[in-house]
């Protein structure tokens, strides 16, 4: 089990530097280049989380889910085996959703007002994440 927590700590590290790269100004206020560089953060801050949730899978010894949905499948699995909250749960579907939708779409069809939700929710979901799997490990 250490193995894993120093894995997810690392993970958590990522996540936390990542974040603070996020900018505290509006977004509408960004170039477009600025503007991607943000979506690459949040992309990066979901991508931080199912890899967490990947070593805490393995933690517990269940599987990961595999196929077309294994994103949105991995976030349900854990939600259902109460490792996190299901408000959370609701909380990083919207960065699931996000993460989906920049892997598809052209860096210049990015919303700053679709966005500026997501990056002021960012850190406070993160460190609730970050209470919660550090409790279901304890």
């Amino acid at each position: 089990m250490a193995d894993y927590r120093a894995r997810i700590d690392a993970e958590f590290e990522a996540i936390r530097q990542t974040l603070s790269a996020l900018p505290d100004r509006p977004l509408c206020t960004l170039s477009a280049l600025e503007l991607a560089g943000v979506a690459a953060l949040l992309h990066n801050f979901y991508n931080g989380v199912e890899n967490v949730l990947k070593q805490v899978a393995q933690a517990q010894a269940f599987p990961v889910a595999r196929g077309d949905s294994w994103h949105r499948d991995l976030l349900l699995d854990v939600a259902g085996r109460r490792i996190i909250s299901d408000d959370l749960v609701e909380r990083l579907k919207q960065y699931l959703a996000f993460r989906h939708f920049f892997s598809h779409a052209y860096a210049l069809n990015l919303f700053p007002e679709r966005m500026e939700p997501l990056v002021k929710d960012a850190k406070p979901t993160f460190r609730r994440f970050e209470r919660e799997i550090t409790a279901a490990l304890l």
